[in-house]
Parts: structure tokens; C-alpha cells; sequence
């Protein structure tokens, strides 16, 4: 009885998602008014059936339109080119050997007695080189419609003495002569150890220094012939050894190589890197090779812009500019290329980068392989002593994984890769690597194509997709046809006609409609713009309902059909029979239609979403796996919900919980409490059981490990406590209680404590500053005044030296008395 129910709860709830899925089709596809709109619409059929009353566009399966009526497109895939792997040596004939069989082979025709410096070998092998096969198949053809995932198999397979390049570009600046001298000597070594991997090995040599420039080097004429004691005059980059199967030959040239000098720490390697990938004929890489390009130095790097340092303002160009004597042409008169300039050409000629610097410089170039495809990055001894078994070890591990990238570069076409790798009892899991891979081990890649939107210019429908495994000159094409528009809106279909009597001939009858020209409307394009206008009635039928707009506001009512605006961005448009449905309304988070088309697009007004997401903007993840820890358990540990794949913490009695699974409670006091006190007795003779014998008494359950620095290991499920004691000190400790029987616990070897202060010394100090400051502000007080009044005596003298009177008289006294004389006395 519970199975029964059980199964008719199930079927209850698919019947419910399908009916919901084919409301949606019913609300949606009937909007779509052209048959190119419609199949761009998931999983809506357009019917071109004559006189044909019900909605064109509809997502009925069965018995709404004929078959023969009804267009349908599906995605189509056609096998161009398939050539089978390469099959290892082990794949022999029964009593015969194993190298017998591989050199035997109608795949490679090498000799195994051959001397490595035998050209007759070399061509040997490079013509067997050429009928390797390490990707299948080569060439497909694909028609996609949109949002529909096509799915197809990709195989890849590392095939067994595979031809290698090995190009070595050295710093030959001052700093790296006795690198050189090691090198020389390891040459013979190096092509030893190589071809224990390969019997078909090539090794190149050419150096580098900088731009013969200021700053980069010293232009006094002195310096330029001679830049340091026993050194050669500074260049850019010079190729000294084509790629060649002599390894003496290349012991020879890194001997007879000189250094130079510069007056910069960084050097001008990245001009000699482009060079060396770009200048493909002069280096003498093969077709046909796993392209190595080993780049050893002990300093940085100038890149683009640095170049205006020196006057050069010209960009790279990213072209090959060698003379006949391998030397680079151009070094003062363009810019250092760029990281992206370096990473294009690189992916361009499928070669792997190996960064072999010093210990002081490998953050540097780590993050720099970084960026640039399929390079990495190890560590130079200061001698490059050890440069035989960096060479090996590198190419082990680039040889070992395969990555699989495309050269997309828009937002039109989507690619996702799903793998097993090498447990192919397991789960197909979204990636694009593999690693820990053989010779003959056959990884098979399932390529998820889907087209995301249809490019508004018609020429861009048919569209070439190059998937390739990173530094293999070997790749799928794909050609991409996209099914954006229908056979019968095409003048070669047999039912198109201009000026059909259909249409009123005043259009064109495709697909079962008409579309009208400029100056007539309707379904039959009977009805006149200019006329239209005025007809009653006519505005009724552009309304959804009495209480609506006429066109939902968004259009023009003619001849009783909407015509919807016009949007000034191309790629929204209003559509529907009554200009209802928008591809731009729906919601933005993050600013992003929908979250992006990666995630959904915008129908009608709602959020179409894509596999594996959901939601009213697409912006939740469809399923709980993301909230679920990586070493399994509950979901978000027992400590959350799970929301939108992402994990809600919640917070409990014991503390708030964080982290991606809410695997992580920092308030959460756990031991700590408990162990405190012991460790503050044990480790620092503090606390309240420092105290006679109560520590060794109540403390037996562990003894700390004193660290300088306490750090934690989460994948150990270690615990950190910090605290404060009655002498204000920080001190922290961890511990690990994931053994029942045992409790580890590391302690930090001494506490933090503030440094004590001597209150008194700073009274005084203060009071002493207070006084000296207040005799400051006096004396200074007191030469101003002094000043002033000299300053002013001073004036005073100078105006009575200038005073034109006799200081010894008044001129303005006047005697109290006056004397009168009497002229007619006599004195008698």
C-alpha cells in the first residue's frame, strides 16, 4: 500500500511539472508572431499550414498542425573527419615484441639503433609524426537551435613517442654566468634524459638581456662595447641555436655564448619569448611536437608600457623580426609585448612555457604562469645544476594531464566539458583536466554545446569553434550552423512569393503569413496605414481585455493590429499580439539580465533559466550539492539552510556558526573554558591553579606543546582559544579532541603582554613640560617686548635728528610782557 501511494505521489508531481511546463509553452509560444521568433523560443513549433485560424506558433506535440506542415528544427550533428587514435606500441602481434612491434609500426618508422644525431632518423620520425592521431574525431558539423544542449564525445589519447621540441631561452646577463657554465656541461645530459621519454628530440638555444636603451643599459660608449669586465656588448635577444637533433652542437653554443650587463634588475625576456614562438621557421619548430619552451632567469620582467622608459611609444606587433644572424631587429624601436599579447601567441602555436627562475623570483613567475595558457613555473638552483631533472619533471607533469579548452570569445556559444578521466565507473563530473595519464590511456571528453542567443547580423550564424588540448597542435573543429531562422523565410523555398495575391499584393507570403511592406497592415496586408487610423472598431481588437490599453501601451493600433515599438538598443524587443511579452523587463541582480545568459534569458517578462539553475532571476542553483561539505555529513553541517546553494547559517545557544558548510563556530566556547586554566599553570605559572600542587592535581589530561605562533589545520578539525589573564596579557592555545583517548593541545610559548608603565615618571615628565613650556612662553614674552621698545626708541631718535628748529628755543613761546615806545617822547 505505501509503494502504491508512494508511486501515485510521484506521478502526481511529474503531472504537475508537465502541466506547468506546457502552460508556460501555451502562454509564451502564441506570442511569437514570425517563425523565426518562434523556433528561437524552447520547445515552440511554428505551423505554415494555408488559412490556418489558430495560433501559428504553439507547443502542442500532437494534432494541433500537421506534420508536414509543422517546422520543428532539432539540433543535427554530422562526422566530418574521424580518424582513430594512435595506438600505443603494447598493441602487438602475438610472438612478437613489444619494441619490435613499435618500431615496426605503420604509425612510426624510427630505427631503434639509430644514433640520436642521425638526420636520416629525424626525418624518419618526423614523417611518422605526421600520421598521429591524439584527438578524435577532427572535423564535425553541427546545426544548433537555441537553448537546446547538443552533446557529443570527444577522445584523447597521449601517443607514445611523441616528437619534442625543447627551445632553451637563458638570461645571459652578468648574474647567470655560472649558470652557463653549468649548462654547457649538462647539455649532453639533458638530451639523454629526453630521450629516454622520446627518440625524437630537438634542442634550441638563444639568450637575452634588454633593450640597448636608457635605463635599461648603460649608453656611454665605454660601456656599450664593454658593459662589465669579460662581457660581450648588451642586445635584445639573439637566436643562437636552431632547434637541431645534435646535442654537442648545443653544449658548443651555451659554452661560446658571452654574457652581457644591464644597469635594471628586470630583464627584457618577454622580447625574446615572443620572438622565440612567433619566428616558427627560423627556431624550427616542428609541426607535428610537443613545443617546449624552457625560460631561465634570475630576475623579473619588463612588459608593455615599460617601454616608454626609453623613448619607445611604438606597441609590439607581435610579428617575427629576426635577421639572417638571429638577432632581433626591432628591440629599441618597439614596446616589450604584453601579458595577454604573450598568452595569445602562445595558445596561437600550442607551445608549453616552463619558467625555471630562482627561489627570490618564483612568486613572481607562479602567478604569471598564471595567466598565461598552459605554462608553469619551478624552482632554479643558483647554478641551474639541477636544470636536467627540472626539465624531466615538468615535462611529466605537462605530458601526464590534458586540458581541454575552445576559442570562443563571446557570449553567443556555450561549452561545457564533463569526464570521468581515467575511473570510468565514476560520475561524469564537470571538467576540463585531466591528470595522472599514460601513454595509450584514452580520455573521453563529453562536449555540451548550446547556443545561447542568435547574433543580430545573419552572417554571423555560421561560426567555426576550434577545441584543442592545451600545447598539442592538434584540434576538433567544429563547424556551427545556427538555427536562427527557418527554410521557409528564404526566397529559395518553394512556397516564398513577393507580391503574392495572398498578401493582398501589397506583400510578401512566407512561412504562411504575410509580411507587409511599409504603407499596409493586416493579416492579408488589406488594411492601409493611412486609412487605418480612422476605421472603428478597430482599436477594440489591439485591447486584452475592456479595462487594458490599447497595445499594453507599448504599441501602435493599425488596421485592428498591434505594432509594437521599437526599442533603440537592437536586441530588446516588445513583442505579442498585444505588444505584452519584452525580453528586457525581467529582473537585473547584479545588473545582469536574468544573472546572465549563462544562467537564463528573459521571455515575455520572466526569467527563462537555463539547466542547473532556478529562481525568479535565475540566480539560485537548482540543486543542494553546493551546501553539502566536502567530506559528506548534513546539509550545511546540521547548521543551516540551504538557500539559493548557498548555505544560511543559523545562531544557537552555543554561538553563530559561518563558513561555506556553516562548518565553523568562532564564538563558540567548545573546551576552552576548560582547558584554560591549565595551560595558563602549565605553560606560563599563572592562573588560579598555579598554586602549590592543585595544577599537576587537576591538570593530567594533557600537557601543551609550546609553538612560537599557534596556527590551526581545518581539515584536522583543530579548535583555537584566545584569552586574557589577571595581568591583562594575551595568550592563545589550540586543541584537538577528534581522538577520544587523546587531547592535543599547542600553546603559545610566551604571553603578550602590554608593556608596564611608570605612572609617576610620567606625572613628573608632564609637570616638567607644563614649567618649561610656561619659562618658554615668558622669555619669549620678554624679547618681544624688548624689541618692541627698541624699536621704538630708535624711531623716536631718528625724528628729533630730523626736527629743523633750535632745540635750544621755543618757536612758539612768547614773553608775558610787551614793551610800547612813545615816538614823540623826548625824554624830558
Amino acid at each position: 500500500t505505501t509503494v502504491i501511494v508512494l508511486a501515485v505521489a510521484i506521478i502526481a508531481i511529474l503531472a504537475n511539472h508537465a502541466v506547468g511546463q506546457l502552460s508556460s509553452y501555451q502562454l509564451t509560444c502564441p506570442g511569437k508572431t514570425t517563425c523565426s521568433q518562434c523556433i528561437q523560443t524552447t520547445n515552440c513549433r511554428w505551423c505554415t499550414m494555408p488559412n490556418f485560424t489558430n495560433p501559428r506558433c504553439h507547443g502542442q506535440i500532437e494534432k494541433y498542425c500537421p506534420e508536414e506542415y509543422t517546422v520543428d528544427p532539432s539540433n543535427t550533428f554530422q562526422l566530418i573527419q574521424g580518424r582513430e587514435l594512435t595506438k600505443p606500441s603494447w598493441h602487438v602481434q602475438e610472438g612478437q615484441s613489444e619494441r619490435e612491434s613499435y618500431y615496426s609500426s605503420s604509425h612510426y618508422q624510427s630505427s631503434s639503433s639509430s644514433s640520436f644525431h642521425q638526420s636520416s632518423s629525424s626525418h624518419e620520425s618526423e614523417s611518422a609524426a605526421g600520421s598521429i592521431v591524439q584527438i578524435s574525431p577532427q572535423r564535425v558539423s553541427l546545426k544548433l537551435r537555441l537553448n537546446e544542449a547538443f552533446r557529443f564525445n570527444v577522445n584523447y589519447a597521449q601517443a607514445e613517442d611523441y616528437p619534442v621540441d625543447l627551445y632553451y631561452l637563458m638570461d645571459l646577463s652578468k648574474s647567470m654566468e655560472d649558470d652557463k657554465a653549468i649548462l654547457s656541461m649538462l647539455g649532453a645530459d639533458l638530451a639523454s634524459e629526453m630521450r629516454k621519454i622520446t627518440s625524437n628530440f630537438k634542442l634550441g638555444f638563444g639568450s637575452f638581456v634588454d633593450k640597448v636603451l636608457m635605463p635599461y643599459v648603460s649608453t656611454v660608449p665605454k660601456n656599450l662595447r664593454e658593459p662589465c669586465p669579460g662581457c660581450v656588448a648588451p642586445y635584445g635577444y639573439h637566436n643562437l641555436m636552431a632547434l637541431s637533433t645534435d646535442a654537442n652542437l648545443f653544449s658548443h653554443e651555451v659554452q661560446r655564448a658571452n654574457v652581457s650587463g644591464n644597469l635594471d634588475a628586470p630583464e627584457g625576456g618577454f622580447d625574446a619569448i615572443m620572438q622565440a614562438i612567433v619566428c616558427r621557421e627560423q627556431i624550427g619548430w616542428r609541426e607535428k611536437a610537443r613545443r617546449l619552451l624552457l625560460f631561465s632567469t634570475d630576475a623579473g620582467f619588463h612588459y608593455a608600457g615599460d617601454g616608454k622608459l626609453g623613448g619607445v611609444i611604438t606597441p609590439n606587433d607581435g610579428e617575427c623580426h629576426l635577421d639572417h644572424n638571429g638577432r632581433y631587429t626591432h628591440s629599441t624601436t618597439q614596446d616589450y609585448p604584453s601579458i595577454s599579447q604573450i598568452n595569445l601567441k602562445v595558445k596561437q602555436n600550442a607551445i608549453n612555457v616552463i619558467f625555471a627562475v630562482t627561489a627570490e623570483e618564483l612568486s613572481v613567475y607562479e602567478q604569471l604562469s598564471r595567466l598565461v595558457e598552459g605554462s608553469s613555473a619551478a624552482k632554479l638552483s643558483n647554478n641551474s645544476s639541477n636544470i636536467v631533472s627540472l626539465v624531466r619533471d615538468q615535462y611529466n607533469k605537462i605530458s601526464s594531464s590534458v586540458e581541454m579548452k575552445d576559442n570562443r570569445t563571446d557570449n553567443v556559444i556555450d561549452v561545457k566539458y564533463y569526464s570521468r578521466c581515467r575511473n570510468t565507473n565514476a560520475a561524469l563530473q564537470q571538467t576540463n583536466r585531466c591528470e595522472g595519464l599514460k601513454v595509450g590511456d584514452v580520455v573521453t571528453f563529453e562536449a555540451h554545446i548550446t547556443l545561447l542567443q542568435c547574433p543580430s547580423d545573419p552572417r554571423d550564424w555560421h561560426q567555426v569553434l576550434q577545441i584543442y588540448p592545451v600545447g598539442i597542435n592538434e584540434s576538433l573543429t567544429v563547424d556551427i550552423e545556427m538555427l536562427c531562422s527557418c527554410p521557409c523565410e528564404h526566397p529559395s523555398d518553394p512556397e516564398y512569393r513577393e507580391r503574392a495575391d495572398e498578401c493582398s499584393n501589397a506583400g510578401t507570403y512566407k512561412c504562411g503569413i504575410c509580411e507587409c511592406d511599409g504603407t499596409n497592415h493586416g493579416q492579408r496586408c488589406e488594411c492601409s496605414a493611412l486609412d487605418s487610423l480612422l476605421e472603428p472598431g478597430m482599436v477594440d481588437a489591439c485591447r486584452m481585455s475592456n479595462a487594458s490599453e490599447e497595445c499594453s501601451g507599448r504599441g501602435q493600433c493599425v488596421c485592428g493590429v498591434c505594432v509594437c515599438e521599437r526599442r533603440p538598443n537592437p536586441d530588446e524587443l516588445i513583442e505579442g499580439k498585444y505588444c505584452e511579452c519584452d525580453n528586457f523587463s525581467c529582473d537585473r541582480p547584479g545588473g545582469l539580465l536574468c544573472s546572465g545568459p549563462d544562467h537564463g534569458r528573459c521571455v515575455c517578462g520572466q526569467c527563462e533559466c537555463r539547466d542547473g539553475w532556478t529562481g525568479p532571476a535565475c540566480d539560485c542553483r537548482a540543486s543542494n550539492e553546493t551546501c553539502m561539505p566536502p567530506s559528506g555529513g548534513e546539509l550545511c553541517s546540521g547548521h543551516g539552510t540551504c538557500e539559493c546553494g548557498t548555505c544560511r547559517c543559523t545562531v544557537t545557544e552555543d554561538g553563530r556558526y559561518t563558513g561555506r558548510y556553516c562548518e565553523k563556530c568562532p564564538t563558540c566556547a567548545g573546551r576552552c573554558n576548560e582547558f584554560k586554566h591549565c595551560v595558563q599553570c602549565q605553560q606560563y605559572k599563572t592562573g588560579p591553579l598555579a598554586t602549590g600542587n592543585e595544577c599537576a592535581t587537576n591538570c593530567t589530561l594533557f600537557v601543551p606543546i609550546p609553538v612560537e605562533k599557534v596556527t590551526i589545520d581545518e581539515e584536522r578539525n583543530d579548535n583555537k582559544c584566545t584569552f586574557f589573564d589577571e595581568d591583562d596579557c594575551r595568550f592563545e592555545f589550540s586543541y584537538n579532541d577528534s581522538d577520544q583517548d587523546k587531547v592535543v593541545v599547542t600553546a603559545q610559548e610566551d604571553r603578550e603582554c602590554p608593556p608596564k608603565v611608570f605612572m609617576l615618571g610620567i606625572a613628573l615628565a608632564v609637570i616638567a613640560v607644563v614649567v618649561l613650556i610656561g619659562m618658554a612662553v615668558l622669555l619669549l614674552w620678554k624679547v618681544l617686548t624688548s624689541i618692541h621698545d627698541q624699536r621704538e626708541f630708535a624711531r623716536f631718535e631718528k625724528e628729533r635728528m630730523m626736527a629743523k628748529w633750535d632745540t635750544g628755543e621755543n618757536p612758539i613761546y612768547k614773553q608775558a610782557t610787551t614793551t610800547f615806545k612813545n615816538p614823540t617822547y623826548a625824554g624830558k
